[in-house]
């Protein structure tokens, strides 16, 4: 296979979710809404600092993409 026209790029995935987050949840939901969207915010602001983006974040999870 010749390189010519191909063109690597470094991909680093990151999917995450919250560990114990229906027990947290039946403790308190808003506290946890609450914390949780914190995080959401600042993993969200870390992410874009490297140039990457949220894919997805369905309720307690989130699914990042970084491409260099």
């Amino acid at each position: 296979m010749t390189q010519e026209g191909f063109k690597r790029k470094l991909t680093a995935i990151l999917s995450a979710d919250v560990k114990g987050y229906t027990r947290l949840m039946g403790q308190g939901e808003e506290a946890t809404i609450r914390t949780l969207k914190t995080c959401r915010n600042a993993g969200t602001k870390l992410v874009q600092q490297y140039r990457g983006r949220v894919v997805d974040s369905p309720g307690n999870n989130i699914l990042t993409v970084l491409i260099h």
